[in-house]
């Protein structure tokens, strides 16, 4: 599926934008039949609201389309965008832009309100074609459109057709698309590796663990991705409730984020030198499982004893970082669907981030503001460090006690990253409970726009 702009050649139904409290001066100005006609269809700029006026022949001369006010567009995300997409057929296009972030959020909104998931079933597709404002970079917002959307395609696939083999072609594929190169190490050749944790959780499985190494670029500086391939989780032997199992097919959220976020570097040309690492596994249930109570060591040499095997994403993290954390890159990242207590904290459409750099924690939340992709600082709190101190054991992957789950999470991580010049954690859902704007229910991508937008300016310093 192409999520694309129309064509910029003329004979396009124009979009008039209208405020909610500007909207009877609008109607107003109109000709008397135009405005009777919006005023009988209840139209008052409400967002999302829209009203064709039509020619003496029937046919749309002119389509209005709401898009409230600011306290609205606080609330609601790719309203306007949306709105656009529910169009019937015909070529469209805005009159006059909004100044600033919004111009952008209403074409990136349009242009998410097209996808479809329809891999298994045939879905109606959106009819509607919108000519990209002049003053924005159409192409590059085509491209963060094409990175969610294979974010999403990746999330809501279920494990059977997503599983470690599956992720590594989709990861192939992308490679071959932009000239990158992919090696990938699998089953007992993890631990002729050094990669003893990844081989644990998913060794268990009939498909064998990996760990998947994407590499593109040849000189800038070194960014590198890490995300959690947990492909499908069962909890492993403390075995998840059936209620809990049912989403787990999006355990992978953080390997399709990044590799969205890959999408992007690449098409773009970024001058960078990009290295994708995902971890790739199912945490099964099968007499080779690891167990409660076993102390697995870790890429680096720190033991970890296992007080839940249901907290398995921080351990095939943590030798990806530790490997990663060793090439010294200009900065790593980590996204990860990781702890349940992350969406208590900010439910399920913020996505929390740590980082100990300050530049970094100053520019995300700048650059996610600017392209709607919502996140939020949360602490690396020192002092709790000892919450993920067994004593039998160096580490502790699931502290006792409930609380601060997501902190613990993101300390247990820092251990294996300690190497990396600049690191950032991303705790994120990547998956959509109920259908919004530019966001239907199913999987979603978090952080990877903010990161996008920054890289240029966060890699220069």
């Amino acid at each position: 599926m192409t999520l694309s702009f129309a064509e910029t050649d003329g004979g396009h139904i124009p979009i008039r934008l209208v405020d909610k409290t500007g909207c009877d001066a609008v109607l107003g100005a109109l000709p008397g039949p135009a405005a009777a006609w919006a005023r009988h269809h209840g139209f008052s700029g409400a967002l999302g609201q829209a009203c064709a006026l039509p020619d003496p022949s029937g046919m749309p001369a002119m389509v209005l389309v709401g898009r409230g006010d600011a306290a609205d567009r606080a609330r609601t995300r790719f309203g306007t965008g949306a709105a656009i997409a529910r169009l019937p057929e015909g070529v469209y296009q805005i009159e006059e832009w909004p100044e600033g972030a919004e111009a952008a959020e209403i074409a990136l909104g349009f242009l998410l309100s097209l996808y479809r998931f329809s891999r298994y079933r045939e879905q109606a597709q959106a009819k509607a074609r919108l000519a990209p404002p002049a003053h924005l970079d159409a192409a590059r917002l085509e491209r963060i459109a094409a990175g969610e959307a294979l974010t999403r395609d990746l999330v809501n696939t279920p494990a059977e057709d997503m599983g470690p083999t599956a992720l590594e072609h989709a990861v192939r594929d992308l490679a071959a698309r932009h000239g990158a190169e992919v090696t990938a190490t699998h089953g007992d050749s993890l631990l002729d590796a050094n990669l003893p944790l990844i081989h644990a959780v998913g060794r268990a499985s009939d498909q064998e663990p990996r760990l998947i190494d994407m590499t593109w670029g040849g000189e800038g500086p070194l960014l590198t991705l890490v995300g959690k391939g947990v492909c499908f989780d069962t909890g492993g032997l403390n075995l998840k409730p059936g209620a809990s199992m049912g989403l787990m097919k999006k355990d992978m959220g953080g390997a399709a984020t990044v590799l969205g976020l890959a999408h992007m570097i690449m098409d773009a040309a970024l001058p960078l030198r990009l290295r994708v690492l995902i971890p790739a596994v199912e945490n099964a249930v099968a007499g080779s499982a690891f167990r409660p109570g076993d102390i697995l060591t870790a890429r680096n040499g720190m033991t970890v004893e296992i007080n839940n095997t249901d907290a398995e994403g921080r351990l095939v993290l943590a030798d990806a970082l530790s490997l990663a954390a060793d090439e010294d890159p200009e900065l790593l990242i980590s996204m990860a669907t990781l702890t349940g207590a992350a969406r208590v904290a900010v439910g399920a459409d913020i996505a929390p981030f740590y980082t100990d750099d300050e530049a970094l924690a100053e520019a995300l939340p700048r650059a996610a503001a600017t392209v709607a992709d919502p996140v939020w600082r949360m602490p690396f709190h020192a002092p709790y460090e000892k919450m993920i101190e067994p004593g039998i054991a160096d580490l502790d992957n699931a502290p006792k006690g409930g609380f601060a789950g997501s902190i613990t999470a993101a300390l247990f991580l820092r251990r294996f990253a300690a190497k990396a010049r600049r690191y950032a954690h991303f705790d994120i859902y990547a998956w959509s409970p109920s259908d919004a704007p530019g966001r239907p229910k199913g999987g979603v991508g978090q952080g990877a726009r903010a990161l996008f937008d920054l890289l240029p300016e966060i890699l220069s310093k």
